[in-house]
């Protein structure tokens, strides 16, 4: 059986990005809501207390963000994935989940978002 994994979470990291598929959407960056669920040992980290053995998620956080700057989407689902995969490059992180939300989106809720979950192969 499989030890389960520590995680490490990043909630509501905002980023600004063209998202949508409405020309209107094309225009302007929008701002999106990102929270990552980060699935690795951290056994190592727990006990040495050195950065070494984690993930710096200061520099994973940056890699996002201008990941997403840099790129236009048309779906949540792709922003999504791309976000999953800049984690999964951080050699420690076997699996990660992250959801993306949209304010505004849609007419009469707060925001529409998307869950995807990737692991490392």
């Amino acid at each position: 059986m499989d030890s389960p994994m520590d995680k490490i979470f990043i909630r509501n990291l905002k980023a600004e990005t063209i998202i949508g598929t409405l020309p209107s959407e094309r225009l302007e960056a929008q701002t999106v809501l990102i929270n990552i669920e980060l699935e690795l040992n951290l056994a190592a980290a727990g006990k040495s207390d050195s950065l070494n053995d984690t993930v710096d998620y200061a520099a994973l956080e940056k890699s996002v963000i201008e990941a997403v700057r840099k790129a236009k989407f048309y779906l949540l689902e792709r922003l999504a994935g791309e976000v999953a995969a800049v984690c999964l490059r951080f050699s420690r992180i076997v699996r990660v989940i992250v959801t993306v939300d949209k304010p505004g989106a849609l007419k009469y809720s707060n925001s529409v978002a998307v869950r995807i979950e990737r692991s490392r192969h």
